[in-house]
């Protein structure tokens, strides 16, 4: 097949790959096509397009890669060496393209779909899964991609679109959210079982402003509290050990390596006596938080809506 120099732009072997597939995937289906049937008119009458539309964008796809995919014999044609090269790679493009639209379709599936849920790690024990079972009681068939995470990082994956939603304290204020107050959890000062205040059952901040502290560390939600905690009650906190994990926190304190600001446990720790802050009012808010603007399939829809039900009552009493 030989075609005469035209003025359109060809593409080179120094083309952009970005550009190159902008000229060449709206044609990639119709190739295929005309692959398969060996004959235009037919593959035409297949995807219901007109000959001359087919013929056209054959001839340009040609154009644009410099090279003859099929060689004419009267009414049909047959692919060329080059043309069965470029078929091989087509059709597995072609099939990805139709497994990430059969994925997609069924992650929107009301009854079967996806969400991509993002947590603290506190929430993990009991609130979590109790939140789950208690939605999947009406959405059985509903499937959850959970993440745990400390509270910027699921802010982070919430802007680049890798969850739909997340449960964070502090409740976030920005632009770029919507953020819904959904509950409120007191916190306790956690001391050694054998430290002099292990016998108090209450007790105000200020008291333990000579103790030395194990904290969550700079990014967490817990460790902007604790600070701001701290720094109400008038003092700054003396650091000795940053962690990730509050448990871990419980287990130094236990060991009496300093006391930590903490949510309750879901199951009590040994070694630690737990006691209620009296003054600054020690909470933390949970909430939910979202992308401003980014559209919800219906499953994301039911599990927000559920969540949101369960204003006041999201924890575990």
């Amino acid at each position: 097949m030989v075609h005469q120099p035209s003025s359109a732009a060809r593409l080179s072997p120094s083309s952009d790959t970005e550009d190159t597939a902008m000229l060449l995937a709206p044609r990639l289906a119709y190739f295929a096509g005309v692959a398969r049937t060996e004959h235009v008119t037919r593959a035409a009458q297949e995807m219901n397009v007109p000959q001359s539309t087919l013929s056209r964008s054959m001839a340009r796809l040609e154009q644009d890669l410099g090279v003859d995919l099929f060689a004419r014999h009267g009414r049909t044609v047959s692919l060329t060496p080059a043309g069965r090269t470029f078929l091989t790679s087509v059709e597995r493009a072609l099939a990805e393209v139709e497994r990430a639209a059969e994925e997609v379709r069924a992650d929107a599936d009301p009854a079967t779909g996806k969400v991509a849920f993002g947590f603290l790690h506190t929430m993990g024990a009991e609130t979590v899964p109790g939140l789950l079972q208690a939605f999947r009681a009406d959405h059985p068939r509903v499937r959850f991609s959970l993440v745990q995470n400390y509270g910027e990082a699921m802010l982070e994956r919430l802007r680049a679109g890798e969850l739909d939603l997340c449960l964070t304290s502090p409740v976030p204020d920005a632009p770029d959210l919507v953020a819904r107050r959904l509950d409120e959890q007191k916190l306790r000062l956690v001391v050694p079982a054998d430290h002099p205040l292990a016998g108090r059952r209450r007790i105000r901040l200020a008291e333990a402003a000579d103790e030395t502290f194990v904290t969550l560390e700079p990014g967490y939600g817990m460790r902007r509290i604790t600070d701001d905690l701290c720094k109400e009650a008038g003092f700054k906190p003396r650091i000795a050990f940053e962690g990730e994990e509050a448990e871990t926190l419980r287990g130094l304190v236990a060991a009496g390596l300093g006391v930590a600001l903490l949510p309750p446990p879901a199951v009590p720790r040994p070694g630690v006596v737990e006691l209620t802050v009296t003054a600054p009012r020690a909470v933390r808010e949970i909430g939910v938080a979202w992308l401003e603007g980014h559209p919800d399939t219906p499953p994301v829809a039911a599990f927000k809506r559920f969540l949101l039900s369960r204003r006041g009552s999201l924890l575990p009493a």
